[in-house]
């Protein structure tokens, strides 16, 4: 991998971090881990993360390993006291993949992108919320820093990390 892992290797803006994290709720419930998986790599800066945690990153450097408890507001938000909405399995796409947690992209008032989920799937009907699943909840991460690396222009241009080296293609 093409990435520093000296202790120069500092997290700032403009920088993709890379690192391995492990995240459980307050009863200690894993929720997400990289473990035993490659680790995450991000654009520092362009909000490609969640807020408290990519705070907590800042400065970091290679090698060190810490924790932190993301508050709820600085993590997905509150819980909106949004109505939820029923809708037929029928009407996603046939590749689709409808299952709870995952985030559907529609479009909202004047064209704005508006992000939903599924929260509920019960025969031919699909319950969408506004609430990410882990809305108003903390989030408690176990952090390693394994490096980072100078994001390419590309990178920059894009808003977003192209992967461990910066090398993915995705069609933009």
């Amino acid at each position: 991998m093409s990435f520093s892992t000296g202790p120069e290797a500092v997290i700032a803006d403009g920088v993709v971090g890379v690192f391995h994290y492990h995240l459980t709720d307050d009863e200690g419930t894993v929720l997400d881990s990289t473990r035993g998986e490659d680790p995450m790599a991000y654009l520092h800066g362009r909000g490609a993360m969640i807020e408290g945690l990519e705070r907590a990153l800042t400065g970091r450097a290679a090698g060190e390993t810490f924790t932190v408890r993301v508050e709820a507001a600085d993590a997905y938000g509150a819980l909106v006291d949004a109505p939820e909405q029923k809708v037929r399995k029928n009407q996603f796409p046939k590749d689709f993949p409808i299952e709870v947690g995952q985030m559907v992209p529609l479009e909202g008032e004047g064209g704005a992108p508006l992000n939903v989920w599924i929260s509920e799937i019960k025969g031919a009907w699909v319950t969408l919320t506004r609430n990410h699943p882990l809305a108003g909840q903390a989030l408690n991460f176990e952090v390693h820093v394994v490096g980072t690396r100078p994001a390419s222009a590309d990178e920059l241009k894009h808003g977003h990390a192209h992967g461990l080296d910066g090398s993915h293609s995705h069609g933009h």
